[in-house]
């Protein structure tokens, strides 16, 4: 999962040199959000945008993060059973992710969700999990190879804990 994708190609944040006018991802809800969205969401602290960027400063992908909670009743029993009995779970929520078309194939989704991941665990807020809600079924298997679990009724919606992930990273340091 933790291969790089392009070793010329870095995640940064998004700021106001990077042109998003020609991404494409094919997918016309990321693309518009990716235009019109990310920016103002970004000012208001709605979502921390991040973008995998060439040297060239082509945007070949990107994603955002933010904070959200899931009720403890929508994890399935085994773990509720273990979790606290608060109502609200913090997790951490990928809101977007988008490729450009162009570079598909090439490994570049999974590295931003690597990516993504390795940030949600560093940080120094608290979350359980890290959330996903694809959009269609393609980014639903996207995630489910990359072991997202779905939500009891919510095929669309998926987690996954960030302790899974915290051995994976620290064997890569």
């Amino acid at each position: 999962m933790f291969e790089e994708s392009d070793e010329r190609a870095n995640v940064v944040s998004l700021d106001a040199s990077h042109d998003r006018s020609t991404f494409e991802s094919g997918v016309e809800p990321l693309d518009r959000y990716f235009r019109a969205q990310i920016g103002p969401d970004a000012r208001k602290g709605m979502a921390a945008p991040f973008v995998l960027v060439l040297p060239d400063g082509t945007i070949v992908g990107y994603y955002t993060l933010s904070a959200t909670a899931v009720r403890i009743g929508e994890f399935p029993e085994p773990i509720a059973k273990k979790l606290p009995r608060y109502p609200l779970v913090p997790a951490t929520l990928v809101g977007r992710l988008a490729v450009d078309y162009r570079h598909r194939g090439k490994g570049h989704g999974r590295y931003m969700l690597a990516d993504a991941l390795f940030r949600a665990m560093r940080s120094e807020i608290a979350s359980f999990a890290v959330v996903v809600e694809a959009k269609d079924d393609n980014a639903r298997r996207f995630y489910e190879r990359e072991s997202f679990i779905p939500f009891s009724g919510q095929p669309m919606r998926l987690y996954r804990p960030i302790a899974d992930y915290r051995k994976v990273f620290e064997e890569k340091l």
